[in-house]
C-alpha cells in the first residue's frame, strides 16, 4: 500500500493500511490517495480525500508601543496571537526572547522594557513564542531589532575656507552635522535669522551649503538639525567677508617744489578699495623703510628726513591678508645744497709772478649739479663757469701786477650761494733793469767827498736787493725791503775812478743796470796818488775828470771880457749849483766827468761842478787863465790838483762856479 498527498508519496506499507498524522498542523492540508497492487495480478487506486487542517491560534507578532522606539524611553513588547472563536478556552502561554535569552514566561502576552540604548554597534533581536499548554501547540514570532529612533543631537557648523576672513567672490562651503540622530534629518542654514535653504538626509553625516560671498555676506551663521524630535541649533559662526586691496598709490608731500637734503618729506600710502585692517610698508629701493597698520579705510604715512642717499625710487605696499599690493614706483631726486666752495690757487711755482698763468680751482666737495662757480677778486666779479656732472671748474689768469690781491669764488645750484673763504694772491713782479746814480755833495767831486751811489728798479716786487760794482768787482748789498731803491755812500780816493753799475734782484732774477764812467783829477799834477781827506772807510768811487762847474765857466769870461754868467746858452743842467747828478744817461758822456779831492784840509771852497773842455772847443787864452786861476787859488788852500793820467797835455779845466759850503759830514762806509 502506498499513500499519496498532492500526487507525492508518503508512506509504503505491506503491513497495515492506516497512516496515522500526529499534531495536524497546517502544513498537513492536502489531497490524499492510496494505490495497492496484487501480486502477480494488477494494481489499484483509491479515490482522493482533501484535508485542511485549521490553526488553534496564528503565529504570534511582537509589536513594540513605540513605532519608532525613542532612545532611553520605556516601551512594552507585545506577543500578539488569536484563538479561534469555539476555542477561547484555551490557555496560551507566551515567552519573550532577546537574542538567546529568555526574558519572560507566562500567561502575560505583553512585556515592558524600561530602558533602552543604542550604545551597542549590533543591536539585539527580540522575539517570542505562543504554547497551547505545556506541551501542545508552540508558535514562534519572527526576530526582528526594534527601530529605536534617537534624537538629534546638537549640530555643529563648519566653514570653509577655514578662519574668519574670506576674500569677496571667494565660495564659502557651510557644513551642518549632528553626531547623533536617527534619519531622516531635516538640516536648515540662517544667516542672521535668513534662511539660505535646506537639505534632508536618509543616512548618517551632515550636509553642505555652497554660497559665493560678498560683503553683505559678512555676519553670523547657523544651522539646524530636525529628526522628528524637534530642531536642533548649533553655535553661531561668524563670516567676515574682507575685499582685497586695491593697488595702492604712493603719494610723495614735499614742503616745496624741490626736494633739499635735510627737509622732512611724508610719504603716503592708501588703497581706495579693500578691507581693513590694512598693513602699509614703505620701501626705497625695495629696501624696507617701515610699516604702519591701518583699522580704518584711511592710507598711512610715514615721515623721511631727507640726505643725498635717500634720492632714488620708491614703492609702497597694502596688505589686508589677502594678498599683498604693490603700488608704482616714485622716483625722488633729494637736491643737496652746494657746500662751502674751496679756492685753489695754482700757480707754476712757488710764487705767482707777473707774467704767469694760474689757474683759480673752485670746487664744493657737496652738491647736486649742476653748480655755477662765479669768481671773484676784491668782490669784484671776474668769471662764472657752470659744472652740468658736478665737481669743480677753473678759471685761468694772465697775471699782471693789478691782478694781485684777495680772491674768492662762489658755489651756487639753486639752493643758495656759498662763498668760499678768501685766498690772497701775492703777483710778484720781476725787478726791472735799475737805474745808477751818483750824487756829489757839490759841484766839485773831490777826493774825500762823499758820493752817494743811488741804485733804483723802477719796477719790482719788495723786498729787492741792490748790489753795487766797481769794474764788476762788487762793492756791498743794500736791501729795499719796501721797494724803492737803495743807496751806498762813498768816501772817494784817486782809484775809484772807473765803471759803476748796480743789479737789482727780488728773487726772480738778477738785472744789471747800465755801467756809470766815473774820473777824478785833483788840483795839481804834484800828486799821483789818493790824498785823504780823514774818512777811514767806505765805497770809494771815481767818476772821471773832466766836468767842471759851467757857472765858474760863465762867470770867468766876464772878468776876462767874455760872456756874461746869465747867458741864455747855458743848458738848464748848469744852474742846478747845488746838488749835482751823474747817472747812466748817454747826453752826458760827450762832457767826461772827472772828480778829484779838491776840498782843502778845514777849507769851506767846494767847486760844485767841472766839466773838461775838449781842444778846440774854447780859445787857448780862456783856458790858459783858467788854469792860472786854478793853480793860483788852490796852493793857498795847501791842496794841489792832480789830473788823470789819460789827461791830454794842454787840457782845460773850466771852473763855473766857487762857493762856499758848511764841511761835509763823515759818512760811515758801507760794505
Amino acid at each position: 500500500m502506498t499513500l499519496h498527498r498532492w500526487g507525492k508519496v508518503l508512506s509504503v506499507s505491506d503491513e497495515s493500511s492506516d497512516f496515522r498524522i500526529e499534531q495536524a498542523s497546517l502544513k498537513d492540508n492536502g489531497d490524499y490517495h492510496c494505490s495497492g497492487f496484487k501480486n502477480g495480478c494488477c494494481s489499484y487506486s483509491s479515490n482522493m480525500i482533501n484535508i485542511e487542517v485549521q490553526e488553534l491560534f496564528p503565529r504570534p507578532v511582537l509589536t513594540a508601543s513605540l513605532s519608532p522606539t525613542v532612545s532611553g524611553k520605556s516601551v512594552t513588547l507585545t506577543c500578539k496571537t488569536q484563538l479561534p472563536p469555539l476555542r477561547s478556552d484555551v490557555k496560551l502561554w507566551f515567552r519573550f526572547f532577546k537574542d538567546d535569552h529568555m526574558l519572560q514566561l507566562g500567561l502575560e502576552s505583553s512585556l515592558k522594557i524600561s530602558t533602552l540604548t543604542t550604545r551597542s554597534r549590533d543591536p539585539p533581536y527580540y522575539w517570542c513564542e505562543a504554547q497551547r499548554g505545556s506541551s501542545g501547540v508552540c508558535k514562534q514570532s519572527q526576530k526582528s531589532q526594534l527601530r529605536v529612533q534617537i534624537p538629534v543631537s546638537r549640530p555643529v557648523l563648519t566653514l570653509s575656507p577655514r578662519g574668519a576672513l574670506v576674500p569677496e567672490g571667494h565660495t564659502v562651503t557651510l557644513s551642518c552635522k549632528a553626531e547623533r540622530g536617527s534619519p531622516r534629518i531635516l538640516y536648515k542654514f540662517y544667516h542672521e535669522n535668513i534662511s539660505l535653504g535646506s537639505r534632508s538626509v536618509l543616512s548618517a553625516g551632515g550636509v553642505s551649503l555652497r554660497v559665493t560671498v560678498t560683503v553683505q555676506d559678512s555676519g553670523n551663521y547657523f544651522c539646524t538639525a530636525d529628526n522628528g524630535f524637534g530642531p536642533q541649533r548649533s553655535e553661531a559662526k561668524s563670516l567676515s567677508v574682507k575685499v582685497p586691496v586695491s593697488r595702492p598709490v604712493l603719494t610723495v608731500r614735499t614742503p616745496r617744489a624741490q626736494v633739499v637734503e635735510g627737509e622732512v618729506v611724508e610719504l603716503y600710502c592708501g588703497a581706495w578699495k579693500g578691507s581693513p585692517p590694512i598693513l602699509y610698508r614703505f620701501y626705497h629701493e625695495d629696501n624696507a623703510l617701515g610699516s604702519s597698520r591701518v583699522y580704518s579705510r584711511r592710507g598711512a604715512s610715514f615721515k623721511l628726513p631727507l640726505s643725498a642717499e635717500h634720492s632714488g625710487k620708491y614703492a609702497c605696499e597694502a596688505d589686508n591678508g589677502l594678498g599683498a599690493r604693490r603700488s608704482e614706483t616714485v622716483s625722488l631726486d633729494v637736491k643737496v645744497p652746494a657746500s662751502l666752495p674751496v679756492l685753489t690757487v695754482r700757480t707754476p711755482r712757488a710764487q705767482a709772478v707777473e707774467g704767469d698763468v694760474v689757474e683759480l680751482r673752485c670746487e664744493a666737495q657737496r652738491g647736486s649739479p649742476p653748480i655755477l662757480y662765479r669768481f671773484y677778486r676784491e668782490d669784484v666779479p671776474l668769471e662764472s663757469s657752470s659744472a652740468p656732472s658736478g665737481g669743480g671748474t677753473s678759471f685761468y689768469l694772465s697775471l699782471t701786477t693789478e691782478h694781485s690781491g684777495n680772491y674768492s669764488c662762489e658755489a651756487d645750484n639753486g639752493l643758495g650761494a656759498q662763498r668760499s673763504e678768501v685766498v690772497p694772491l701775492s703777483v710778484i713782479v720781476p725787478a726791472s733793469h735799475p737805474t745808477l746814480t751818483l750824487r756829489a755833495p757839490g759841484a766839485q767831486a773831490k777826493v774825500g767827498d762823499m758820493v752817494e751811489l743811488r741804485c733804483e728798479a723802477q719796477r719790482g716786487s719788495p723786498p729787492i736787493w741792490y748790489w753795487f760794482y766797481h769794474e764788476d768787482v762788487p762793492l756791498g748789498n743794500s736791501s729795499a725791503p719796501s721797494g724803492g731803491g737803495a743807496s751806498l755812500n762813498l768816501s772817494l780816493t784817486a782809484e775809484h775812478s772807473g765803471n759803476y753799475s748796480c743789479e737789482a734782484d727780488n728773487g726772480l732774477g738778477a738785472r744789471r743796470s747800465e755801467a756809470v764812467p766815473l774820473s777824478m783829477s785833483g788840483l795839481t799834477r804834484s800828486r799821483s796818488g789818493p790824498i785823504a781827506t780823514g774818512v777811514t772807510g767806505g765805497l770809494f768811487s771815481t767818476l772821471g775828470f773832466g766836468v767842471v762847474a759851467l757857472l765858474l765857466y760863465c762867470r770867468l769870461p766876464r772878468k776876462a771880457g767874455g760872456r756874461p754868467t746869465s747867458d741864455p746858452s747855458r743848458s738848464p743842467a748848469d744852474s742846478d749849483v747845488r746838488e749835482p747828478v751823474y747817472h747812466n744817461a748817454p747826453a752826458w758822456l760827450e762832457l767826461q766827468p772827472v772828480y778829484s779831492n779838491v776840498n782843502p784840509k778845514g777849507g769851506e771852497v767846494v767847486y760844485s761842478e767841472v766839466r773838461r773842455i775838449p781842444q778846440g772847443s774854447k780859445p787857448a787864452a780862456n783856458s790858459d787863465s783858467v788854469l792860472g786861476l786854478l793853480r793860483t787859488h788852490l796852493p793857498s788852500h795847501g791842496q794841489a790838483a792832480s789830473h788823470r793820467p789819460s789827461d791830454p797835455p794842454g787840457s782845460s779845466v773850466i771852473y763855473s762856479q766857487v762857493k762856499v759850503a758848511c764841511p761835509s759830514a763823515y759818512v760811515a762806509p758801507q760794505s
